[in-house]
């Protein structure tokens, strides 16, 4: 087994060869006959295997999203050393294109992981948690602190600041809890259930703010026309799946029973309702995570598989002592395969490739400013103690311990920030400022947490 530095200077020698390789490519040296699109592979290739050696970070005790920003932000700011290969990168539209469908796939698995029946047993704590979540940060990101730290700038990128305060990371937070096999105290099923409202309320918010800064109709009746819509799309998914979730699982099984036509058959669903989302005016993203929701019960029978069938009989004939937990681990391992596990694949491929283009987006040298560097911080520490507020509506449990898993931002704000730098309501200056704090609140977050946890004194059930 390698150690820590041996793995780091494998890591580099295999980052300087790439960088070897494109910088050939990239002026006709060495690949003389490469062209964009060829070029394009190649870039991709890199991509997946810088988001892959970057996790690493892993290793000590951070989330995998933080290394896939931080290669990015490295790939991103080469230029500042001299090196300009990757500049070419941020203005591929496949690459950009790939991307966009990386964030699609990310908020179908995120639908596909949030669990109605599961967020209705904590209730009311977990609603109001997710509430002031969302509003506290949205208000003073928008109103007061935004203005504040980065004054004249348009009300459209006071909106998209407040609006990237307001998500929560479920995946950062639950992580910990798993691996402290905490899951099931009530601070973590509060903090989870409502990290999963506090997404379903951030993506509301940013239908409301995408479509003020495409149409500029910042009236009442406008907003309340699309919060209806987003509040009816989300429901109606949510009703669909609790009624037709399971006949679309015979279904899917009854067309062909092979895992090629189910795989294709929920990507559609998501590609459908992403498409279906943005006719009515809503982001693509939030179709996709209803899609996730309709989903999310159904399951792929497996039981009329023939070669599930020979594995059941051979289990059988194998008969002796351990027959019945042959038999059983045989069903289980072929009968209940959610959709989750279908999609995971792909999502390994599209979802780095939005993480890793999100972190080539943040221009360090505007960090040598120090009004943004301040900035920055400023915002980072609005975004703690906004978060930290939804403790105290968590009811009696560690309220404490409830606010901090509610800190990091992760993944669902780098959506938001992303798309206001789409519509170019938000500058190069503040993208990188708002990556800054949800590169912070990520780092910092895990071993907090993990703090609070070994010093947890409430009951573990």
């Amino acid at each position: 087994m390698l150690n820590i530095k041996s793995r780091l200077f494998f890591v580099a020698v295999v980052f300087l060869f790439c960088l070897h390789i494109i910088a050939f490519a990239s002026t006709g040296k060495g690949l003389p006959q490469m062209h964009d699109f060829s070029l394009t592979l190649l870039w991709l290739g890199v991509i997946l295997v810088a988001a892959k050696v970057s996790g690493l970070v892993e290793k000590f005790g951070q989330p995998s999203v933080l290394g896939e920003l931080v290669i990015g932000v490295i790939l991103g700011n080469l230029t500042l050393l001299g090196i300009h290969t990757f500049e070419q990168v941020k203005s591929d539209s496949i690459i950009t294109f790939l991307s966009e469908l990386g964030v699609i796939i990310l908020l179908f698995q995120v639908g596909l992981d949030s669990n109605v029946e599961r967020m209705k047993k904590v209730g009311v704590r977990a609603l109001l948690v997710a509430c002031v979540g969302v509003v506290v940060p949205f208000f003073l990101g928008t109103y007061l602190i935004g203005p504040w730290l980065m004054p004249n700038l348009s009300f459209n990128t006071y909106l998209f600041l407040g609006a990237a305060l307001t998500a929560t990371s479920i995946g950062i937070t639950a992580r910990v809890f798993q691996d402290l096999k905490k899951l099931h105290i009530p601070e973590a099923q509060i903090v989870l259930a409502a990290a999963v409202i506090d997404d379903i309320l951030a993506l509301i918010i940013l239908a409301i703010v995408s479509a003020i800064a495409t149409t500029g109709v910042v009236g009442v009746e406008f907003v309340g026309l699309v919060t209806a819509k987003a509040i009816l799309f989300l429901i109606g998914a949510i009703v669909i799946g609790q009624f037709f979730a399971p006949r679309i699982g015979k279904l899917f099984s009854k067309i062909h029973n092979g895992i090629g036509m189910k795989f294709t058959l929920a990507i559609s669903f998501c590609l459908v309702f992403s498409f279906t989302a943005k006719q009515i005016g809503l982001a693509p993203i939030v179709g996709a995570f209803a899609a996730g929701l309709i989903l999310d019960p159904v399951h792929f029978c497996y039981f009329k598989d023939p070669k599930v069938i020979r594995d059941v009989k051979k289990a059988v004939n194998d008969f002796d002592q351990n027959a019945k937990d042959k038999i059983s681990s045989v069903m289980k391992l072929h009968s209940d395969r959610h959709v989750e596990d279908l999609v995971a694949p792909i999502g390994l491929f599209f979802v780095p490739i939005f993480f890793v283009v999100t972190g080539m987006n943040v221009r360090l040298e505007t960090m040598f400013n120090p009004h943004i560097l301040l900035g920055a911080l400023g915002l980072t520490v609005l975004a703690f103690f906004s978060k930290m507020a939804t403790g105290l509506v968590a009811g009696k449990v560690d309220k404490f311990l409830v606010g901090v898993g509610m800190i990091p931002r992760g993944e669902v704000g780098l959506i938001f920030v992303m798309t206001g730098k789409t519509l170019n309501v938000i500058s190069d200056e503040i993208f990188s400022t708002i990556v800054i704090m949800i590169i912070l609140t990520t780092l910092l977050t895990p071993p907090l947490l993990t703090f609070l946890l070994k010093k947890y004194k409430g009951a573990d059930r």
